[in-house]
């Protein structure tokens, strides 16, 4: 089980970026996906997560209402929309998923069986 962050990249302080993870030989759909990030010297913080079903979200506050989880079922991919970015946000972000299918999340990475390997993301102007 595989997955491939991509979208990462240098934004000016109040712009946008819109994180992909897709799967190869697995289907995401089945799985909670987590949006988790490193930035250098920090722990890794939970960022959202989203459930099997698409119908549980979860942001951390330092997030909320900037950041948006979805999914594209078609497409196998799960999305974060970052929007209003900050130097804060600056990390290498990761995206996660879980077994067996849920229809809640937690973003507690122990609770995610399978990672990417991460993009890195960098706010500065």
């Amino acid at each position: 089980l595989q997955l491939v962050e991509s979208g990462g990249g240098l934004v000016q302080p109040g712009g946008s970026l819109r994180l992909s993870c897709g799967a190869s030989r697995f289907t995401l759909d089945y799985h909670a996906i987590g949006w988790f990030r490193q930035a250098p010297g920090k722990e890794r913080e939970g960022v959202s997560c989203i459930s099997s079903s698409a119908d549980y979200l979860n942001y951390a506050d330092s997030v909320k209402g900037r950041f948006t989880i979805s999914r594209d079922s078609a497409k196998n991919t799960v999305y974060l929309q970052m929007n209003n970015l900050k130097p804060e946000d600056t990390a290498v972000y990761y995206c996660a998923a879980a077994s067996p299918p849920r229809n809640y999340c937690v973003r507690i990475g122990a609770s995610y069986d399978h990672w990417g390997q991460g993009t890195q993301v960098t706010v500065s102007s």
